[in-house]
């Protein structure tokens, strides 16, 4: 049986956005509720909370070991350790009630960042260009989530988790578009909703699920293959880590809530399933 091993609990609201930082060998994540950002050493074991303030809902590493962190009301910057060096973007006026959500790397360093519905109207996905421009890619979005490459890197998922779907899109490396979408995987609402992904080496989906108490895998067909029980109800997202990314990080949310939503609701989770590892994640180089 496949068991998840508890990393550090810090009781996260809404833990989210784990995060393998590929030059100091160490998982971050956030809680986005109750603003905060932690990292943990697996070389150790030793892990902390190094930041406290405004609200950041996704972020990327950048190609200078930097944080590139995706704020409220539109704002991203880039930070170290924990302290903003400089501002990217002081904020977007329709997302000023709003914050974004999830944020995704491509090859070129271009961020995808999602942002949330607001008093204005639904949420919409953005594309972050190299020179700090943004460009809406998707409309009408009711809660941005997990995105991840097919292994071929010709195709992009893009989770939209109050419709239960993990849609599918062509996508052009060359400009960064999205095209033909279409669904890879509608979900029933009693199966929770589908959260953070990640991509592995072969090619299969790993969905997090939010209330669902599970991390779902999905074969390139969208057939589920394994469910892996969870003994909290949100499971939030999932990345790959560690020298060969044969560790899978796994956030989930609850903290405020233990006595409903688990004891351990909130914690980090590691877990490690023979044959099973991922792909790097792409780093962002936005301003660089």
């Amino acid at each position: 049986m496949i068991t998840p091993e508890i990393l550090a609990d810090y009781a996260c609201a809404c833990g989210e956005n784990p995060l393998w930082h590929p030059f100091e060998k160490k998982i971050y994540w956030l809680d986005i509720m109750q603003p905060r950002m932690f990292r943990y050493d697996p070389a150790t074991g030793q892990h902390e909370q190094f930041y406290a303030g405004r609200t950041i809902g996704g972020f990327t590493f950048q190609t200078d070991g930097s944080m590139l962190a995706f704020m409220d009301r539109g704002t991203i910057a880039v930070m170290r350790d924990g302290k903003i060096e400089r501002v990217i973007v002081d904020e977007i006026p329709a997302e000023r009630q709003s914050r974004f959500n999830d944020v995704f790397a491509d090859p070129h360093g271009r961020v995808f960042c999602g942002t949330m519905p607001s008093p204005n109207g639904p949420g919409r996905l953005y594309r972050l260009d190299l020179d700090g421009s943004l460009t809406v890619v998707i409309e009408d979005v009711l809660c941005s989530n997990g995105m991840g490459y097919t292994p071929d890197g010709k195709q992009m998922y893009f989770t939209d988790s109050e419709r239960y779907t993990i849609y599918l899109f062509d996508y052009d490396e060359a400009t960064g578009s999205l095209s033909n979408r279409r669904i890879f995987v509608q979900h029933a609402p009693e199966l929770g909703l589908p959260d953070g992904m990640t991509v592995d080496a072969d090619g299969c989906v790993w969905s997090a699920h939010w209330d669902g108490n599970a991390l779902y895998r999905y074969d390139a067909s969208g057939r589920e293959v394994l469910r892996i029980p969870f003994p909290v109800r949100k499971v939030s997202s999932v990345i790959f880590g560690g020298d060969d990314l044969s560790d899978m990080y796994i956030t989930t949310a609850g903290g405020d809530q233990k006595a409903t939503d688990g004891e351990h609701a909130g914690a980090l989770y590691r877990l490690r399933i023979p044959g099973v590892r991922g792909t790097p994640e792409h780093l962002s180089r936005v301003g660089l």
